[in-house]
C-alpha cells in the first residue's frame, strides 16, 4: 500500500527470505564464507546456528543462487520432526527418488546408487537440513551414516546443518561425539549491531529505489535496534509497519515517536504482559546492548521496560509466547518457499534454479 506513496518499486521489508535483499553484515559474510569453505572441502558437515529470524535461510538461498548446477546437486529438508527411517526417506524424496514405500534396505541401496551415479558424472550431492535442532539422536545418526558413503576416496554426500541455538547444545552432548568428528566448520550467526542495523534498513530501502522519502530521524535507527535486538526479521516487521503507518498518516518524515507508537501497537497485539515490542526483556545482543528493559537504551525506553518487568514479575511466559509466534512465522515462510519451488518445477521443469524441497511441515 505504501510503495507508490513513497515512490518505491517494491516492498522493502517483506518477511519471506529473498536472496535479492541479501545484506552482508560481518556475521552474515562470515557465515556465508563458512558455507563456501564447506563446499570447497566437499565432505563432512557444516553447522550454522542463529536465532529465529537472524537470516540463516537467506544465507542458504544466496548460496543456492551461486551453485554450479553442472557440478552440485542440492536438496533441502525443511521439516525435521522426523525419526531415523523417516529422515532417510525424506532425504531420498528430496533428491527425487521413488522411495516412499520401500524397505529401509532398499532405501539405503537406492540412495547409495544415486550418489554413486552422481560421482561418476563428476557431480556431487549437497544436503541442507533446516531446523536441525529438531532432529532426534537416531535421525542424526542416520545422517552421519550417510556421510560414510564413498566411491574410492571421494565422499558422496555433504551435509549442512542449519538451526536455532539449541542445535549447539545438542552438538555438545556425549552421543554426538562421532558427528562432531565429521564437522568441518561451525558458526553461530549473531544479531546486527547498531551501525549494521541502520545500514541494513537503508540497504533494503535502496534496493527498491528509495530516494530519501520517507526521511528517518537519526535517532530512529538506534531505537529500532534496541527494540528488535538487531534480529533482521524483527527489524523487517517493525519497519514494514512503520512505513505503513507513515503512509496512512501521509508522513514523509518518521521520528522516534512514530517508532515507539508502532512498538506499542505490536506490544498490545502480542499481549499485556509483554514489554515494549519485539525483543524479550533483558535479551542481549552481541555488542552488549540490551533489549527493552536494559541499560544502554534510548531515553524513555529503558524506564518503560523496567516498569513492565515490575508489573509482570516474570517474563518467562512472554518468552515462550514470543518464541512460538516467531516459530509460526518461520514455518509459514518455509511453507511458502516450498510451494513456490514446487510451482516453479511444474511450470518450468527444465529451468528450475532452486533446489528441491521436501517433507511437508
Amino acid at each position: 500500500m505504501y510503495e507508490s506513496f513513497y515512490g518505491l518499486t517494491g516492498k522493502p521489508f517483506q518477511l519471506n527470505p529473498d536472496p535479492a535483499f541479501y545484506f552482508g553484515s560481518r556475521g552474515h559474510t562470515r557465515a556465508f564464507a563458512y558455507l563456501q569453505y564447506g563446499l570447497y572441502q566437499s565432505e563432512g558437515f557444516i553447522v550454522i546456528t542463529g536465532e529465529i529470524g537472524a537470516g540463516k535461510t537467506t544465507i542458504v538461498r544466496n548460496l543456492f543462487e551461486q551453485l554450479d548446477r553442472e557440478k552440485v546437486v542440492a536438496a533441502q529438508l525443511v521439516s525435521t520432526h522426523l525419526d531415523a527411517e523417516d529422515m532417510l526417506r525424506a532425504v531420498g524424496i528430496a533428491f527425487g527418488l521413488p522411495v516412499r514405500t520401500v524397505s529401509k534396505a532398499v532405501l539405503l541401496g537406492s540412495l547409495e546408487a544415486f550418489l554413486c551415479k552422481l560421482a561418476l558424472e563428476s557431480k556431487r550431492a549437497l544436503l541442507i537440513v533446516d531446523e536441525a535442532q529438531n532432529l532426534t539422536p537416531r535421525a542424526v545418526e542416520e545422517l552421519r551414516m550417510l556421510s560414510n558413503f564413498q566411491l574410492g576416496d571421494q565422499a558422496l554426500l555433504q551435509s549442512f546443518l542449519v538451526g536455532q541455538p539449541e542445535l549447539r547444545t545438542i552438538m555438545q552432548s556425549p552421543q554426538m561425539q562421532q558427528l562432531r568428528q565429521r564437522v568441518t566448520a561451525s558458526y553461530h550467526l549473531g544479531p546486527l549491531d547498531k551501525t549494521e542495523t541502520q545500514a541494513y534498513i537503508e540497504h533494503r530501502l535502496h534496493h527498491v529505489g528509495w530516494k530519501g522519502d520517507p526521511e528517518f530521524e537519526a535517532a530512529c535507527f538506534d531505537l529500532i535496534h534496541a527494540l528488535t535486538a538487531g534480529i533482521p526479521r524483527r527489524i523487517n516487521t517493525l519497519c514494514n509497519r512503520l512505513l505503513l503507518a507513515g503512509f496512512l498518516g501521509e508522513k514523509h518524515r518518521l521520528t522516534t515517536t512514530d517508532v515507539q507508537a508502532i512498538a506499542r501497537e505490536i506490544h498490545d497485539e502480542l499481549g499485556p504482559d509483554t514489554t515494549l515490542a519485539l525483543a524479550p526483556v533483558g535479551e542481549q545482543t552481541s555488542t552488549g546492548d540490551q533489549a527493552p528493559g536494559g541499560e544502554g537504551m534510548p531515553e524513555g525506553v529503558g524506564a518503560e521496560g523496567h516498569k513492565a518487568r515490575e508489573r509482570s514479575g516474570d517474563n518467562a511466559t512472554w518468552r515462550v509466547h514470543f518464541r512460538r509466534i516467531e516459530e509460526r512465522i518461520d514455518r509459514l515462510d518455509k511453507t511458502v518457499a516450498t510451494a513456490v519451488n514446487l510451482l516453479r518445477r511444474v511450470l518450468h521443469p527444465d529451468k528450475t534454479t532452486k533446489p528441491e524441497t521436501s517433507a511437508e511441515r
